[in-house]
């Protein structure tokens, strides 16, 4: 296992990311303390939001909006989820 961060996401110590995920101060803040895990359920959410939204990742209001939504998702402890997205059943 790599170094451990206290996951602000997850409230526990869990594995942190080898490197800064995203670009400048907010990958740098993610990478101090967002764990792998956390960091991948968030990648599933952006999927889903970038599928359900029809998002255009070339639109910079497309990533205006991911970048938002993933500050709710890993330091706000808001549920973000895609509008009409349906968890599969168990």
């Amino acid at each position: 296992m790599g170094r451990t961060v206290q996951c602000l996401k997850l409230k526990k110590e869990a594995e942190g990311l080898d490197y800064p995920p995203y670009p400048g101060e907010m990958g740098t803040r993610i990478w101090q303390s967002i764990s792998k895990e956390a960091w991948q359920e968030w990648l599933n959410v952006q999927t889903r939001l970038v599928n359900e939204n029809r998002l255009n990742l070339a639109d910079t209001r497309a990533r205006k909006y991911l970048k938002e939504q993933m500050e709710k998702h890993l330091f706000e402890d808001i549920d973000v989820e895609a509008q009409g997205f349906v968890p599969p059943s168990a």
